[in-house]
């Protein structure tokens, strides 16, 4: 073999070379790809708490009671805010109780989500079990799952598994979330909170007036009352 085609040959097999590393480089990097794409979507979503079923008089979407009802109670809420947590599984109930299944209240649920991305999933996934009119039951088990803030508790796989654990038609609430069907209510609701001076949840307009807090039973009661005299209720 001459010195020419001996050195061709050397060439020929230094680009074979080059190009097998980086082939197998290109190959090693769609693995790792695939397997940050894929592993989440493996691992297990963990266990689901499912409270019982609480009594939600008149409800209609994220609202109940009376439409007509002489006292209006706006509550802007966070599912990964423990404050809305302590009032959703305490006072809220009393409340229910109380005043909306009296004719007194009604009671509509906003979305504030504000957290972080888990809070907006969650809002979003809320409102496609609202869809299927399982909006209540759907948040009772966003609250009982509450962990921490964007630590995982809602993620999106975790979503699904809520309702799925609640009967919904999942196929139907998978393409609703997937889609983010609710993405401009969700945004409008954020808004409404913002241009009524809400800068924290849970807060709430009772009649308009302002309310921040979790504030106990006894002072939304208090307030309550107030404006049913007020409106002559």
């Amino acid at each position: 073999m001459s010195k020419r085609a001996a050195f061709r040959e050397r060439r020929r097999r230094e680009r074979k070379r080059r190009n097998l590393i980086l082939i197998s480089i290109v190959a090693g990097i769609a693995l790792v790809v695939a397997a940050l794409l894929i592993l989440p979507n493996l691992r297990p979503v963990g266990d689901v708490v499912v409270p019982d079923p609480k009594p939600r008089p008149m409800a209609e979407g994220t609202a109940m009671g009376d439409p007509n009802a002489p006292v209006r109670i706006d509550e802007y809420s966070d599912f990964q805010c423990p404050y809305c947590r302590r009032f959703h599984e305490q006072t809220l109930n009393q409340i229910a109780e109380e005043y909306v299944a009296t004719g007194k209240v009604y009671f509509v649920f906003h979305n504030f989500p504000f957290i972080g991305q888990e809070s907006l999933d969650a809002a979003s996934a809320s409102m496609c079990a609202a869809e299927q009119g399982r909006f209540w039951e759907y948040a009772d088990v966003l609250f009982a799952n509450q962990t921490g803030e964007n630590v995982g508790a809602f993620s999106r796989r975790r979503l699904e598994a809520f309702a799925a654990a609640i009967g919904l038609d999942t196929e139907a609430f998978n393409q609703c979330f997937s889609e983010d069907r609710f993405k401009e209510q969700v945004q409008e609701d954020y808004l409404s909170g913002v241009n009524s001076q809400v800068r924290s949840t849970p807060s709430f307009l009772v009649n308009g007036k302002l309310l921040t807090g979790a504030l106990p039973f006894a002072e939304f009661q208090a307030e309550i009352e107030a404006a049913l005299a007020a409106s002559g209720g």
